[in-house]
């Protein structure tokens, strides 16, 4: 048998040339001071110094301005890594508008989060019981919410109230009072939507209290409510004030209360005089039967509980006792005693104290 002869294996050693050795080693330090550089930028706030910045982000804007916004305003450093940022989270189609309050001391990948995530500025805002549609445009105005004529051209739009399911040519009395969180770029008609919201929820609970023989529709009853609203200094009052204007529309007599008159007044400067309660209008209920035809104000809970449930009482007449609270009369001879004790006879001797 042959012998066969051992093959050693061959040992190949590769020598790359010197230049090439030098680009890849340029190559990988070039790109070492890139991921730097960019990792710098995402994690390293502007400042080290703590600076709010209120930036609202339009509805449309572009991401490319508004990176140069926030660049421009000291957010972040460079409007160029950040939309490169943006477009490597797929993020430039889910920012989402608003008002955002942001520091200089946040990297920019929390910037960006924040914009995704949409945690924008909130105001709260607490509409009082008894306010109408133009004091309520007023707060909004007040905290640069909303145009105080934009938000009362919208409450007062008949499409757009009829839209919302209220019966009537605006939408006052449905605007519940209560605290709300609004943010900068809600347009009134959204603003006005969520205190709508909040009233038909309100409204569905008071309602399982309406009695089976209460005859009234729902307009029936906001506006009644609003007028006990406006007529009650103390909470406790509202079913008596409310049993007072169902007897009187039962015997029927007019309510003559002096609220619907002020709201009829266009203009009014805060005196109410005798000719205002002898002027008809649709809203004087000295001269008018019944109710309004409509709400003077945005009722809170408590009267349109009233309004639906009134108590038992025969009241017919009250008469303010000036501290807040009211007189409550039966008979006409009793109210104009009531009226003597605590309106003129006040009023009297107020004036002779105000001369000594």
């Amino acid at each position: 048998m042959a012998n066969r002869q051992k093959i050693e294996p061959i040992a190949y050693t590769l020598y790359l040339p010197m230049k090439t050795e030098s680009i890849i080693i340029s190559a990988l330090t070039i790109f070492l001071l890139i991921a730097m550089h960019i990792y710098t930028f995402l994690y390293t706030p502007p400042s080290k110094e703590k600076s709010v910045r209120t930036i609202l982000i339009q509805q449309g804007a572009s991401f490319n301005t508004i990176a140069r916004e926030l660049e421009k305003e000291g957010v972040i450093t460079d409007a160029g890594k950040f939309s490169l940022l943006a477009k490597f989270k797929r993020a430039i189609t889910k920012i989402k508008a608003g008002e955002y309050e942001f520091t200089t001391t946040m990297p920019p990948t929390e910037v960006l989060d924040m914009m995704i995530e949409g945690q924008v500025k909130n105001y709260t805002l607490t509409i009082p019981e008894g306010y109408n549609i133009k004091e309520v445009a007023i707060l909004l105005s007040n905290i640069d919410l909303i145009e105080k004529d934009e938000f009362i051209t919208k409450a007062t739009d008949t499409v757009f109230a009829t839209s919302l399911g209220i019966d009537g040519s605006s939408v006052e009395g449905y605007l519940f009072p209560d605290t709300y969180r609004f943010t900068k770029g809600m347009g009134a008609e959204e603003v006005i939507r969520k205190m709508a919201q909040r009233f038909n929820q309100v409204y569905s609970e008071v309602s399982f209290k309406k009695p089976y023989g209460l005859k009234m529709s729902k307009r029936q009853i906001v506006t009644l409510a609003s007028i006990i609203e406006k007529e009650s200094g103390d909470g406790v009052e509202r079913p008596l004030i409310s049993a007072v204007f169902h007897n009187r529309m039962r015997k029927g007599m007019r309510l003559e209360s002096d609220p619907t008159v002020i709201y009829g007044i266009k203009n009014f400067n805060g005196n109410l005089t005798r000719r205002h309660l002898l002027t008809k209008t649709p809203y004087n209920t000295y001269q008018i039967y019944g109710l309004p035809p409509g709400p003077i104000a945005n009722p809170g809970r408590r009267s349109l509980e009233a309004a639906i449930n009134p108590s038992a009482d025969t009241y017919l007449y009250f008469v303010s006792k000036n501290n807040g609270s009211h007189n409550f009369s039966r008979t006409l001879q009793e109210h104009n005693r009531a009226v003597y004790l605590y309106q003129k006879k006040l009023n009297k001797n107020n004036k002779l104290a105000s001369k000594s």
